[in-house]
């Protein structure tokens, strides 16, 4: 296994543990099937072990299975503070003890801010104080690393940033999100900031798998390396040194035993022209089912009127590239979580995103396409429902 060091000089593994897909049987995680897994990951060199207060269970059978290992002090807990909840600060400490009971541990190894989207999240925490109670809980040795798992904007990810002496973050990030969420640019300004990087998403739950266009899974299939789908996407995010760890879902031993494979071989920069142009390739293949030639270099940003443009296309385009639930969701995320509004809807037509787009798209024409079809009536529902709770 190969590891990257933290802020502090520790060890973590360069293939990390995602807590949220376990093995279910009907409502309940599958335990023993669970610890299984986790005990084979734990001997190939996986200690990084990512689980959240939302993720139904989680927290709770990782509490169990490690107990029942004895592995605590050999593997490092990454949970999150449900920050969209947080009304008021005896919350953060209500939910934190409940984590801390849920998972059978004192200390939490790598602790995280939930969902943060834009700077208004972190600023509404920063007023309920959380700067103090962080500072208080690293004090009693309760939390070794603080960082915040983002879903937005490179703009506002690099805000978010440089807004606090994070430990870490964690952002979602792979070949087709280099240039949207907090992307490329985002990534290289938390190595720049010497921050760890921990990556969520890098399949896009499994859409860069179980959903490419048969014509790149054809070119993936003749390509002499003989890589898999997976195994292209792993190793071009692994082979970044700005990557700290790379987060997958396993639910299986197979799954397991190939993605240390993968974690173990590859090396930074080990990336040649050719692969790289292979990667491109492909993204070419899933561009041709795609409705707006978007790039996302940013140049029509900001909007005046904050329309996430780029993150609005990449949603649309996910509709038809991977399948219309995972566009509409990936939409949610990024538009209702936030305090001022992204959505399409609040475009003006002003016309300034058009002056400055080097792909000449017309974005107010396309604006109100994609906002039809991302936002039918239950997904207007779902996002005036968040907006009155005020998850921000």
């Amino acid at each position: 296994m190969n590891y990257r060091l933290d802020r502090h000089g520790e060890k973590i593994s360069l293939l990390g543990f995602g807590c949220m897909r376990f093995t279910r049987n009907g409502s309940s995680i599958d335990i023993e099937k669970a610890a299984k897994e986790i005990k084979l990951a734990i001997d190939n060199g996986v200690n990084y072990f990512d689980t959240a207060y939302a993720y139904p269970g989680s927290e709770a059978a990782l509490g169990e299975i490690f107990e029942r290992l004895g592995c605590r002090k050999e593997v490092k807990i990454a949970t999150k503070l449900p920050q969209y909840l947080v009304k008021n600060a005896a919350q953060i400490d209500k939910f934190f003890n409940e984590e801390l009971s849920r998972l059978r541990t004192d200390y939490i190894d790598y602790y995280l801010m939930h969902l943060i989207t834009d700077i208004a999240a972190w600023e509404k925490l920063v007023r309920l104080g959380i700067v103090d109670w962080i500072n208080e809980k690293k004090a009693l040795g309760q939390i070794k690393n603080i960082g915040f798992s983002f879903h937005g904007d490179s703009e506002n990810f690099i805000k978010v940033l440089d807004a606090y002496d994070w430990d870490f973050c964690q952002i979602q990030y792979n070949y087709m999100d280099e240039n949207t969420q907090a992307g490329r640019r985002g990534l290289e300004h938390a190595h720049d900031k010497g921050i760890p990087v921990i990556i969520m998403e890098p399949l896009r739950g499994g859409r860069l798998v179980n959903l490419l266009p048969e014509s790149a899974k054809k070119l993936i299939s003749e390509n002499e390396k003989g890589f898999s789908a997976a195994e292209w996407s792993f190793r071009w995010l692994m082979e970044q040194e700005a990557v700290s760890c790379v987060l997958s879902g396993m639910n299986s031993q197979a799954m397991i035993v190939e993605n240390v494979r993968i974690a173990s071989e590859v090396q930074v920069g080990e990336f040649t022209d050719e692969d790289f142009g292979f990667i491109e390739k492909i993204k070419a293949e899933i561009a041709k089912t795609i409705k707006v030639p978007c790039t996302g270099c940013n140049y029509c940003m900001p909007c005046p009127n904050h329309v996430d443009i780029p993150g609005t296309f990449s949603c649309y385009n996910s509709m038809y590239s991977e399948s219309k639930s995972a566009g509409r969701s990936d939409y949610i995320r990024i538009t209702a979580f936030n305090k001022t509004r992204r959505d399409a809807s609040q475009c003006i037509e002003c016309g300034k995103c058009e002056m400055h787009c080097p792909q000449a798209i017309k974005i107010r024409e396309q604006l109100k396409i994609a906002d039809k079809e991302l936002r039918p009536w239950y997904i207007k529902l779902t996002g005036a429902v968040m907006r009155l709770i005020k998850f921000w």
